[in-house]
């Protein structure tokens, strides 16, 4: 009887260090993907005139289970609006220029150099 022998195909080496740089890379594109779209959807929030609309609401407060506070900004003139289950009503306009915000004391930011300099002496 003659015996058919089959070669064994031999298993592809699979380098697993180039794999893993591979990964690595891959999933550091994907969370800076994150992190500039993120900054971008701030930056593109950010901007001072909200697509030339003349209207705003400036701030909300909940006042109930179903009453709101509204601070709208209309043509310079701002409109302080209760809304109820009753419906919408002008509580009071505050004529003239609308106050500017407050910019607040902020603290610099450190060069991102710094902090990783910090963060190895640790």
């Amino acid at each position: 009887m003659l015996a058919l022998v089959m070669p064994v195909a031999a298993a592809p080496e699979i380098n697993v260090g180039g794999e893993l740089v591979r990964v690595m890379l891959s999933l550091a594109a994907i969370v800076a993907l994150i992190f500039v779209a993120g900054w971008l959807s701030r930056r593109l929030q950010a901007r001072t005139t909200p697509g030339g609309r003349r209207l705003r609401c400036v701030e909300t407060m909940a006042v109930g289970a179903r009453d709101r506070l509204m601070l709208i900004d209309a043509d310079g003139k701002r409109l302080l609006i209760g809304m109820g289950q009753g419906g919408m009503r002008t509580l009071h306009v505050y004529e003239g220029v609308a106050p500017a915000p407050e910019a607040g004391p902020q603290p610099p930011m450190a060069p991102f150099g710094d902090v990783l300099a910090r963060w190895k002496r640790k």
